[in-house]
């Protein structure tokens, strides 16, 4: 325990993980480190991210604010150099409050010309894996284990751009020791540095563990795939329409060659699989957030052994979902519905209200509500730009906003019952529109958009879509670019607004 009575901050991240892929969310998923987390802390079923791909996603977490706001809206575009980022990432706020901040694994946020960004952090090791962001990471495992390196580049030869071709979501049992993943070995440098001198200090410590996983390629070690019967996994649910069906996900990719493209060959290899071989596909995503959470499980082992952990708040996020077929055989993000956008969400830890720990909070809770949140426990004031606000309190909103910029602007606003999606079609006059019951439909088949009875939802719906953005958008960073907020279409603005009497968002 440190003299400093703030407590530690644990904060555990990982890329791609469906909302859904916790055990105590789906029993069928064996994650019993983040089961126990979750049983003494507070879960957010209804947690959302504000973009749902990585660059965008990551810059709001950690700046706290939505991509309109900081500027930064697509994984391939307009990502500020690390000097420009629009405010104060998380790690950098943690240490000019006095904390020993030690980051481990991705960030995806920032740009520097020949390392990997460092802003904020005393003590960084990255993964391994060049992400265009981080030029500098892939030779650190290249030094330190060019063997393992050479050997997991073998193995996913052929899994594509982010290893998000057909094969690489197939994946295959891994061949090589899960120390030489990119994952395996920054999780040993940071049970090292848990071991070694640094942590003898009064300073409070802020602690970012981040893997590149579950997110494709589906590779993950034999013991963790031994842990699923795939006869108990069910196959994908096919909908009653097919790509053709007018929608986001349909502009998007007669709009980006690239993710086009793509999306047939997704389309046309999982039509060629059987039922058994697209279940293998779930059961490695499941395996590697299988060993993943064995991972967090030695984090935490180590932390505990070490004291870190008697004075802590605990925090489990994911920057985004993960498609895994749904949508006749669509894969990855970039979409607005459930699985794309939302993400597991867990605080925990003893900083944590006894009679907090173990109940679940059904607000619309949001990855842009992380910063305050961490700022409240951790004693120092947000920045003037940063739009979420603390889940340690119960100030509530009434529903969740979201993002998409590539390659056709989308905006979803999501209540626990009703989702609203906006999106501009370049070959269309003005914004079209998706509109889903999630109570009565949470698959988001039916869309209710032009149905004259829920003609009032939607008004409604679009009436509190355009006040957020009016009011979140207003405030500025404290230094660096801001963004432009996006100016929805004429056609969106709503034809009239219900009061509270006349329609519910529970």
């Amino acid at each position: 325990m440190t003299a400093d009575d703030r407590p530690d901050i644990i904060f555990l991240m990982t890329d791609q993980q469906r909302w859904d892929a916790l055990g105590v969310q789906n029993p069928l998923v064996k994650t019993p480190n983040l089961d126990r987390l979750i049983q003494s802390g507070i879960r957010f079923p209804q947690a959302t991210c504000q973009a749902p791909m990585c660059v965008p996603s990551r810059h709001s977490l950690m700046t706290g604010m939505y991509p309109s706001q900081n500027g930064v809206r697509s994984n391939e575009s307009a990502t500020p150099g690390d000097d420009a980022i629009a405010a104060p990432v998380l790690a950098e706020a943690m240490r000019d409050a006095g904390y020993l901040t030690a980051g481990f694994g991705k960030t995806h946020w920032g740009r520097t010309p020949e390392t990997p960004s460092t802003r904020g952090f005393d003590v960084r090791v990255v993964g391994t894996r060049d992400l265009g962001l981080e030029v500098g990471a892939i030779g650190w495992q290249e030094e330190d284990d060019p063997e393992g390196r050479a050997a997991y580049l073998d193995m996913t030869r052929g899994y594509g751009p982010g290893e998000e071709e057909p094969v690489g979501y197939l994946g295959a049992t891994s061949t090589i020791p899960t120390r030489n993943h990119p994952d395996g070995w920054i999780a040993e440098r940071a049970l090292e540095w848990l071991s070694g001198p640094d942590l003898d200090t009064d300073k409070p410590l802020f602690f970012y563990l981040s893997f590149v996983k579950p997110h494709a390629g589906h590779n993950p070690a034999a013991e963790f795939e031994s842990l699923y019967d795939i006869d108990e996994i069910p196959d994908l649910e096919i909908p009653p329409w097919d790509e053709s069906r007018y929608d986001h996900i349909r502009v998007r990719d007669e709009n980006s060659p690239f993710l086009g493209a793509r999306s047939q060959r997704w389309r046309e290899a999982w039509r060629a699989l059987t039922p058994r071989e697209r279940r293998l596909a779930t059961l490695r995503y499941w395996a590697n957030c299988s060993w993943l959470d064995s991972l967090f499980g030695q984090a935490l082992d180590r932390l505990a052994v070490r004291g870190r952990l008697d004075n802590a708040l605990i925090v489990f996020a994911s920057d985004h979902g993960e498609l895994l077929g749904e949508r006749n055989f669509q894969f990855s993000k970039y979409c607005l519905y459930d699985s794309s956008v939302r993400v597991p969400l867990v605080l925990s830890g003893t900083a944590i209200a006894p009679h907090l720990r173990g109940t679940v909070d059904d607000r619309p809770a949001a990855l842009v509500d992380v910063y305050p949140t961490i700022a409240q426990a951790a004693g120092f004031d947000i920045h003037p730009g940063a739009a979420g606000a603390s889940l340690l309190e119960r100030a509530a909103r009434s529903g969740s906003f979201a993002e998409m910029h590539e390659p056709a602007p989308a905006w979803m606003w999501r209540t626990p019952r009703y989702k609203l999606i906006l999106f501009v079609d370049p070959s269309t006059a003005g914004a079209q529109g998706e509109l889903y019951d999630l109570r009565a439909d949470p698959r988001e088949w039916r869309n209710l958009y032009d149905d004259p009875a829920h003609l009032a939802v939607r008004a409604e719906l679009m009436a509190e879509l355009v006040a957020h953005i009016a009011t979140s958008f207003a405030a500025a960073p404290t230094h660096g670019a801001l963004g432009a907020p996006p100016a929805l279409p004429e056609s969106t603005a709503p034809a009239g607004t219900l009061n509270d009497s006349e329609i519910s968002h529970e």
